[in-house]
């Protein structure tokens, strides 16, 4: 009798403290547009998205986010364990205060938008060569490295900008 009884206890502290625990736990999944984007965590490269990370860091923790994709710019970015009540840590933190550490969670997902590289863009010809062409960015800092060098005048800047800027 006192051997089942000390067994009963075991069971249901074991199972109380396996809820308390899975409550630390938390995961997201990072989504990017376009997917297939590397995924570095806290600098640390972990895979590709779509990536579930999931972690038992706790309340207000922050993890930083850099998604890297060819063709387009690095999207840098952080996310905080602040954003969703957990109602099983609160109430588990009712009855041993620890699990109050862990009363929020992550959203449970979250996409990125990429944005295209606004380095030089691949045009194809109508003969099927690629040509490099440069962005008006590239072709305005160009446009004033002449002027700053004084190879061209004022004028001619101004008319050479409007004229990039006038560009589709």
């Amino acid at each position: 009798m006192k051997h089942q009884i000390i067994i009963n206890k075991t069971t249901a502290l074991l199972l109380a403290g396996c809820i308390l625990l899975a409550s630390c736990s938390s995961k997201t999944l990072i989504q990017s547009n376009p997917s297939g984007a590397k995924v570095y965590l806290n600098g640390e490269a972990v895979g590709t998205t779509p990536y579930t990370h999931e972690d038992t860091k706790i309340v207000g923790s922050t993890t930083s986010v850099k998604l890297e994709k060819e063709g387009y710019e690095p999207f840098i970015t952080s996310f905080s364990r602040n954003e969703k009540a957990d109602a099983g840590a609160i109430i588990g933190g009712i009855f041993v205060l620890f699990p109050f550490l862990w009363t929020m969670k992550y959203k449970p997902e979250r996409t990125y938008e990429l944005i295209k590289s606004g380095n030089a863009a691949t045009v194809v010809t109508k003969e099927g060569s690629q040509v490099e062409t440069k962005t008006k960015a590239d072709k305005l800092r160009e446009l004033k490295k002449l002027l700053d060098e004084k190879l061209i005048t004022q004028e001619e800047y101004d008319s050479e900008k409007k004229k990039i800027l006038s560009e589709s």
